[in-house]
C-alpha cells in the first residue's frame, strides 16, 4: 500500500463527500504502472462532480487507455475541505486510479473549459509539490510535462508562464502525436527543452516559451515573435471525419450524483448558425456531423454498459443535425422498451416542433430551455441570432399544448449596442409568453405557468465578431440588471442574473495578454483557487491582485479594440479569419444578419481544414 493510500485512511472519513477521492468506480480503468511507458494525469481543474460530467474527459480518458503502453488517470481539483487535509498530513495530489502523487506522471494536463479556473490550475500544481512557473520546474528533466488543452486555449497567454504546452483544437490525434514524441525523446535521454522544441513542430502544439511578446506605449501588442523553429503561426487541430473517430463504449459510472449524470453522445461538432457573441460556435468550426447508425450505435453501447437511464445527444445545437428524425426513430426502437429517456439539451427556437417534443418525451418529460437571447427583433439582428418573436410564440405555444407549463428563456445583458429598450424588451417578451399561455384553448387544466428568464453579462470573446468590443462596466450592467427587476409586472416570471464581478473578470482573463500571468499568481497566492463557485470568489482578492501587479482589468475588459490591433491571440489559428470577424461587426452595427452556413457561406475560412474551398 502505498503512502497516499495509508494517509487517505486515516482522513476520508472526516470530509465531505469522499467518494470524489476514492477511485475505483465502476469502468475505472487500472494499470500495472510498471509495464506502461507513458503515465498520463488528466487533470479537471474543478471539483468531481463538474469534471466527471465533462464529455471530453471520458472520450480522452478512454482513448488515451487503448494503448497498452500508456495510463491515464483522472485528478480533480479538492474541495476546501479535503485540500485543508491534504496539506495537513502531507498528501499529494493524485491519480484517482493508483492514488500515486502525480509528480510520478510523465504528463499533467490540464482542460480549460473556463477562465475562472486558471487559479484551481496553478493550486494543483502547487499540491502536487511542483513550482507553479515552468521556468522554476526547469528544463533539464524531462517529466512531468504540464500540458493544457480545451475552449480556453484558443487565448493562452494569461496562463502562458505556468504551461509547458497548449494544444489547440481537437486533441483526439494530436495527444497520441504527442505521446508517441514523449516516447521517442525518453528513449533518446532529451531534455524537456529539447522536446518542447520538437514537439513544437506537431501541428496544433503552442510551445509560449518559444515567443517573445514586445509591447506598444499605448500597451497593446506589437509583436509576437517565434524563436528555435517555431512556426509563426500555430494551427489548431480538427477531426476531418467524426464517423471513424474513437468514441468510448463505457463510461465511468461515479458513486456521487455528478452535474450531468447521464450518457452523453456527441452528435455533431462546429455550428452553422453564426451567432456573434458565440466563441463556441467560431472555434468548433467546421460543421461535421455523425451518421444516425453511428450514433445510435454509440448510444446503445454506452446505455448497456453503465446502466444509465438517461441519454443525451449532445452538440451546440443538437436541432440542427440533418439526421434528427432518422436518429430518433432508431433510438424510440430500444429507448421506449427500456425506459430510457432521450434529452436534447441544445434545442433551437426557430426549429422545434410538435413531432420533435413527442418524441424526446416518449418516456418523460425533460425541462424546455430555449435562447431567444435578446428581447427585441434589433438586437436579435445585431447579433445574428435569426430567431423572431414569432419563432419564440410559436415554440412556446407547442411546449404548452404538449403539456409543458414551465419554460426556460435565456438571455444577455450588455450586449453590443444595447439600449434600456432592449433591456426591457426581455421581460416584455417573457410577458407575452405568459399572456399567451392563458388564452391557448388547449393548455395544460388546472396547472399555471411559470416562465423563468435567466440572464447572463455578455463577455467579449477571442475569434468571435464581438471580441472588438467593450464590456459594459459593472455599474453599467448593475443598472440594467435593475431595469430588468423594475420591468418585471408578473408573479409568473421569476428573474436569474449572473453576478456582474465574475463575468467583469472573465471578460479580462478572456482578452488578456502575458502581462495577466503576474496577476493570476498573486491572486492565487492570495487565496484564489475555485473561482467558478460563488463561495470561494473574491473580486477584491483580484482587485488587490491586479494593482500590486500594475495591472487595469479594465484595459482588456472595457475598452474598444481596434481592428488593426495586433490581439494577444493573433498568432494562433483556428480556421475563422480576421477578415472575417471584422467584416460580421460591420455588419453587427448596420443590425444586418448574416444566413447560416446551410443557406450560404459567408467565407469564413474554416471549411479549408477539410480541403474544401473557401467562398470568402
Amino acid at each position: 500500500m502505498n503512502n497516499v493510500k495509508k494517509a487517505l485512511e486515516r482522513v476520508l472519513l472526516q470530509v465531505q463527500k469522499p467518494a470524489r477521492y476514492t477511485g475505483g468506480e465502476m469502468g475505472s480503468i487500472v494499470k500495472d504502472a510498471s509495464k506502461v511507458d507513458v503515465r498520463f494525469a488528466f487533470c479537471f481543474p474543478d471539483l468531481y462532480e463538474v469534471g466527471m460530467s465533462h464529455l471530453g474527459m471520458k472520450i480522452l480518458y478512454s482513448l488515451t487507455n487503448e494503448r497498452p503502453d500508456c495510463w491515464c488517470e483522472r485528478v480533480f481539483a479538492p474541495d476546501e475541505d479535503f485540500e485543508k487535509m491534504m496539506r495537513a498530513n502531507r498528501i499529494p495530489l493524485f491519480g484517482l486510479e493508483s492514488m500515486d502523487a502525480i509528480t510520478e506522471f510523465d504528463f499533467i494536463a490540464f482542460t480549460l473549459q473556463y477562465e475562472l479556473s486558471f487559479t484551481a490550475i496553478l493550486n494543483m500544481l502547487d499540491l502536487a509539490g511542483l513550482e507553479v512557473r515552468s521556468k522554476d520546474r526547469g528544463w533539464d528533466k524531462l517529466s512531468p510535462v504540464v500540458v493544457a488543452g480545451g475552449p480556453c486555449a484558443c487565448n493562452p497567454e494569461p496562463i502562458a508562464d505556468f504551461i509547458d504546452l497548449f494544444i489547440l483544437g481537437e486533441g483526439e490525434e494530436v495527444n497520441m502525436e504527442l505521446i508517441d514524441l514523449y516516447k521517442q525523446c525518453k528513449q533518446e535521454g532529451t531534455d524537456k527543452k529539447t522536446f518542447l522544441i520538437r514537439a513544437a513542430q506537431i501541428e496544433g502544439i503552442y510551445v509560449p516559451s518559444l515567443y517573445k511578446v514586445d509591447y506598444r506605449e499605448d500597451g497593446t501588442i506589437a509583436s509576437v515573435t517565434p524563436s528555435c523553429g517555431a512556426p509563426a503561426v500555430v494551427h489548431k487541430r480538427i477531426i476531418k471525419d467524426l464517423d471513424k473517430v474513437f468514441y468510448p463504449d463505457n463510461f465511468i459510472v461515479p458513486f456521487t450524483e455528478t452535474v450531468h449524470d447521464r450518457a452523453m453522445v456527441e452528435v455533431l461538432r462546429g455550428c452553422i448558425r453564426g451567432c456573434r457573441f458565440c466563441q463556441a460556435g467560431f472555434i468548433y468550426r467546421p460543421f461535421r456531423e455523425k451518421h444516425a447508425d453511428t450514433l445510435n450505435q454509440n448510444a446503445h453501447d454506452l446505455c448497456n454498459h453503465t446502466g444509465y437511464d438517461e441519454v443525451s445527444l449532445t452538440s451546440l445545437s443538437t436541432s440542427d443535425y440533418s439526421e434528427l428524425e432518422p436518429l430518433l426513430n432508431r433510438m424510440l426502437t430500444w429507448t421506449e422498451p427500456d425506459a430510457v429517456n432521450i434529452a436534447l439539451p441544445s434545442l433551437r427556437v426557430d426549429n422545434f416542433s410538435k413531432d420533435l417534443m413527442e418524441r424526446v418525451a416518449a418516456v418523460r418529460k425533460s425541462s424546455l430551455t430555449f435562447a431567444p437571447e435578446a428581447g427585441t427583433q434589433r438586437l436579435r439582428d445585431v447579433i445574428n441570432k435569426n430567431v423572431s418573436e414569432e419563432d419564440v410564440m410559436r415554440t412556446c405555444r407547442t411546449a404548452f399544448e404538449g403539456g409543458y407549463t414551465n419554460v426556460k428563456l435565456y438571455f444577455m445583458l450588455g450586449l453590443p449596442t444595447e439600449t434600456d429598450e432592449d433591456v426591457a424588451g426581455i421581460i416584455q417578451l417573457a410577458q407575452k409568453v405568459v399572456d399567451m399561455f392563458y388564452h391557448l384553448p388547449e393548455k395544460p387544466k388546472g396547472r399555471g405557468v411559470n416562465v423563468t428568464v435567466s440572464v447572463a453579462c455578455f463577455v467579449p470573446k477571442p475569434f468571435t465578431p464581438f471580441q472588438f468590443e467593450p464590456q459594459d462596466t459593472m455599474e453599467e450592467l448593475r443598472r440594467k440588471q435593475k431595469i430588468l427587476l423594475d420591468t418585471v409586472k408578473s408573479k409568473k416570471i421569476s428573474v436569474k442574473y449572473h453576478d456582474s464581478p465574475t463575468s467583469f473578470l472573465e471578460a479580462a482573463l478572456a482578452r488578456g495578454d502575458r502581462r495577466l500571468c503576474p496577476v493570476v499568481e498573486y491572486a492565487w497566492r492570495s487565496g484564489s483557487k475555485l473561482d467558478g463557485w460563488n463561495d470561494y470568489f473574491s473580486m477584491e482578492r483580484w482587485e488587490d491582485a491586479a494593482q500590486v501587479c500594475g495591472a487595469d482589468f479594465r484595459f482588456y475588459a472595457n475598452r474598444v479594440r481596434a481592428y488593426d490591433e495586433v490581439m494577444p491571440w493573433d498568432h494562433l489559428d483556428y480556421g475563422v479569419s480576421k477578415r472575417y470577424l471584422i467584416r460580421e461587426n460591420q455588419l453587427a452595427h448596420a443590425d444586418t444578419t448574416t444566413p447560416h452556413c446551410r443557406l450560404k457561406c459567408s467565407g469564413c475560412g474554416a471549411n479549408q481544414l477539410l480541403g474544401g474551398a473557401c467562398f470568402g
